[in-house]
């Protein structure tokens, strides 16, 4: 299994438009071959140290059967197209892919 963290800073004042054009792309993704599990995740408070908070992150948490699966996924056309409608939104990204050690 391959596990993937996305974290993607947004500019200031565009999570909200940025979530919502990534949440529809969702049930797309979840229903792509090789899919386990796929979400956005937000900073919350939690008074834990050293917890860094960034209201401007997004953290997008993967899991892929496989490396194949998510080389397919990121080449797929509605990754693509949702890529274009958020360009402008992102300030930079990113990636994590990791298995179990």
């Amino acid at each position: 299994m391959i596990n993937v963290i996305a974290s993607i800073r947004i500019q200031p004042g565009k999570r909200s438009e940025f979530l919502e054009i990534f949440k529809a792309n969702v049930n797309n993704v979840r229903e792509e071959k090789g899919c386990i599990e796929y979400f956005p995740a937000v900073d919350i408070e939690a008074d834990f140290v050293p917890q860094g908070l960034d209201e401007n992150r997004v953290t997008v948490i993967e899991k892929w059967e496989s490396l194949d699966a998510l080389r397919d996924h990121i080449h797929s056309e509605h990754m693509l197209a949702y890529k274009d409608r958020v360009k402008d939104m992102v300030e930079d990204m990113s990636l994590k892919i990791l298995q179990e050690a």
